[in-house]
């Protein structure tokens, strides 16, 4: 998989979305680190305080916010666990 292809996919799906921000690209591109790292599962299994690190986010609720954000504007698709224990999944969608 060409590792930089998720990245540049994604700007060129944001080049005219208004409603994409900073914080949005910083998580993205903390989400695609992380599953860079898991080895590409989709979905990967995420928890916030580690994304948030990853990112520079320092508050749930800035991080709940866009990651529900990217979700719902289609970029990702975000299925939360609320559980302590269990990560929530994360799917990449493919643009192909």
């Amino acid at each position: 998989m060409d590792q930089i292809k998720p990245l540049s996919d994604f700007f060129t799906a944001i080049d005219k979305d208004p409603r994409i921000s900073i914080t949005h690209i910083g998580l993205y591109a903390a989400l695609l680190q992380y599953w860079s790292e898991h080895g590409f599962e989709n979905p990967v299994h995420v928890f916030s305080y580690e994304i948030m690190k990853i990112a520079k986010i320092s508050t749930k609720t800035t991080y709940h916010k866009s990651i529900k954000d990217l979700s719902s504007f289609g970029y990702i698709r975000y299925e939360p666990s609320y559980k302590r224990n269990k990560g929530s999944k994360v799917y990449f969608i493919h643009s192909e």
